[in-house]
């Protein structure tokens, strides 16, 4: 684009921008106006990108992780050529629009990561440029360039206050991914006021001590300085790129440069001097004739970088037929589908801790799916992820597909994800599963864009014993149940297990499979079928149920027993996953827990949370509402209440008060 057309091109950001949040009466408008620049210049000079085609794999990706600016995102892809109209401009942050009040996957064409929580963007951008990495290193050859495209990411100060980039730039910069470049929009302006009031540190400094290359460009008015500091960021294959623009928050408005613009409408008055000050004479979400063209001289590059792309393709297909096959298989998941029909029936069925039992699992799904990549918060001996034989990434060993996170759960989880939008490769990542607090807006931005994310949480209980309540989670099960799209399982046993490793495969969004520390018995009656719906019947009875799900399934067995002793007919119901038995029809929930039986006794080393509306008002719970206490397993279990002789008696009294 000509000099004339650039500056039209950075006015329309600005301006469709402003416009749209004061359609809105609602959203950010200070960084559009100060970043408009920066969009321009990487959309138009850089990215290769399919406007036409939003999803070609082979696309650069952008992920805005300062999702607030979503208005620059949109009027980005606008005047790019892509399925964003002046309609879907008019409708920000309206019911049904395809342009919210942050950017979300597979609403916006052009959007290849749902972002908004400050930081996530960052990380979810490595995981891509890790994914991208990875890939090129199992199928590029001589002749042969399957995988080649760069990963940009746009954050600013709130990004870099939070805790997650650092951590995810550590990463970054240990993996030496020199097709990541971060574009850091350093305005100095936070919703409180000036950034010296809460950030002093010198960004570069510490991602040049994190193994970061890093560019100063200046102002983003002088987008020469800008597109000369991103073509030395790409020039740099050894290292991540943290590109620093100086920009006006607010450029143009009448209280630009104040922490005022950062998040309300301008006005009326305010976007007319905003126009007059730009000399922008068209009238609502229209553009000049110039930048109209662009948007088709976009498309035309876009349809030329694909047809190179496609030709190259073929060109490999040919000489590396085996290679081509195998690389499609990656792209369209069917490995991990592959996975999904045969893990259950490679699980073990003695007895054994479902964290033992989850490692042999996972063991066998890497022999069927080479395309699984992963691993563990520096945990991966104690919640049994590390896979024997498997090479780990390294910036030397780039094929390797396990993962050294680190003791970085934040990170993990948001890596994870940009590893699951990239497409190509199936993630799975681990912790304690007290410790998933840590990455919960990760595991929560997966339930949102139903990525296929497996989150290994190990050491489900009190079962943990000497550690103590730091390390024994008691509230986690309920806050991971209660959020919606992520399915939570704890296994009972092999067999269980088996069925939760089907479904997180499956691709039908994220699962977390929570494991014991301890042994547990193997139940002869447990089958992967039943637990693939959920809950399901594992004894009959006619009086009671007992209700449980992982350790505690073996517990309300013994209780059974008991009560039989008593005179008292237990029905026990293993319930390894509510989320999916929520999902279940009425008709096989009434089967399950059969409404005339009302004497019932929910039995968990956890919150009573998740079982209210199972237990109903004559029920009852062996469940648990405190922290724990560092003793031994046994003795704790005995403590809380968690015996057979316990879960008996309260059953007793459930039934006697029901009839």
């Amino acid at each position: 684009m000509n000099e004339q057309t650039e500056r039209d091109v950075i006015k329309a950001i600005r301006v469709l921008s402003a416009r749209q949040v004061e359609a809105a009466r609602s959203g950010h408008p200070g960084t559009p106006l100060g970043a408009a620049p920066v969009m321009a210049t990487l959309y138009g000079k850089f990215m290769n990108v399919v406007p036409e085609d939003p999803g070609f794999y082979d696309r650069d990706r952008f992920v805005l992780s300062s999702g607030h600016a979503s208005a620059m995102l949109y009027s980005t892809l606008h005047v790019c050529g892509y399925d964003v109209t002046k309609e879907d401009l008019s409708r920000f942050r309206q019911e049904g629009s395809r342009t919210p009040g942050h950017p979300e996957v597979g609403v916006t064409p052009g959007v290849d990561c749902s972002t908004g929580p400050l930081g996530q963007g960052v990380a979810n951008a490595v995981g891509m440029a890790l994914a991208e990495r990875i890939l090129a290193a199992r199928f590029n050859r001589p002749g042969c360039t399957l995988v080649d495209h760069y990963t940009y990411a746009f954050c600013g100060d709130g990004c870099m206050m939070e805790g997650i980039e650092n951590e995810a730039a550590s990463l970054a910069g240990l993996w030496k991914l020199g097709k990541l470049i971060v574009i850091y929009d350093s305005n100095g302006i936070t919703i409180e006021g000036g950034t010296d009031i809460s950030l002093t540190e010198d960004i570069a400094k510490r991602h040049r001590a994190l193994g970061w290359h890093v560019v100063r460009a200046g102002s983003a008015e002088n987008t020469q300085s800008l597109a000369d500091a991103i073509a030395e960021a790409k020039a740099e294959d050894g290292k991540p790129s943290l590109v620093i623009v100086s920009t006006k928050i607010g450029y143009g408005a009448l209280n630009e440069g104040t922490s005022s613009v950062h998040g309300s409408p301008l006005g009326e008055a305010g976007i007319a001097a905003l126009a007059e000050k730009l000399e922008w004479t068209c009238d609502g979400f229209e553009t000049p004739d110039d930048v109209k063209a662009f948007a088709e001289e976009m498309k035309e590059k876009g349809r030329a970088y694909k047809a190179e792309r496609e030709k190259r393709y073929a060109e490999a297909k040919a000489a590396y037929p085996a290679l081509v096959a195998e690389f499609e298989k990656y792209l369209s998941g069917a490995y991990a589908k592959e996975a999904a029909e045969k893990i259950a029936a490679a699980a073990p069925t003695e007895s054994d801790s479902t964290r033992n039992i989850c490692g042999k699992l996972l063991a066998a799904a890497d022999a069927m799916m080479p395309s699984l990549v992963g691993g563990s918060a520096d945990l991966g001996p104690s919640n049994c992820t590390q896979i024997k034989g498997k090479e780990y990434y390294s910036a030397e060993k780039c094929s390797g597909g396990a993962i050294h996170f680190g003791v970085r759960e934040h990170a993990m989880g948001a890596i994870s994800n940009g590893i699951a939008l990239h497409g190509g490769l199936t993630p799975f990542c681990a912790t304690f599963f007290v410790f998933s607090d840590y990455m919960k807006y990760a595991i929560r931005m997966s339930a949102i864009m139903k990525l296929p994310v497996t989150y290994i949480l190990s050491h489900d209980s009190i079962g943990v014993g000497e550690d103590g309540p730091t390390h024994q989670p008691v509230e986690q099960l309920a806050g991971l149940r209660a959020m919606p799209g992520l399915y939570v399982f704890r296994p009972c046993d092999g067999r269980e297990t088996g069925a939760a490793f089907a479904f997180a495969f499956s691709g039908k969004g994220p699962t977390a499979i929570v494991t014991s520390r301890q042994k547990l018995l193997a139940e002869e009656t447990t089958t992967a079928e039943g637990a693939s719906r959920g809950a399901y019947v594992l004894a009959d009875g006619k009086d009671v149920i007992l209700m449980a799900s992982g350790s505690e399934v073996g517990l309300c067995m013994d209780a059974r027993k008991l009560l039989a002793e008593r005179g008292i007919s237990a029905r026990v119901v293993s319930a390894p996953c509510l989320d999916l038995f929520a999902e279940q029809s009425e008709e096989y929930k009434e089967s399950v827990l059969p409404r005339g039986m009302r004497a019932r006794v929910a039995v968990e080393a956890a919150s009573r949370l998740s079982w209210g509306e199972y237990v109903g008002l004559d029920g009852d719970y062996v469940c648990l509402d405190r922290f724990g206490e560092s003793a031994p397993a046994s003795l704790l279990m005995k403590k809380f209440g968690f015996t057979p002789e316990n879960v008996a008696d309260k059953a007793e009294k459930a039934f006697r008060a029901a009839k």
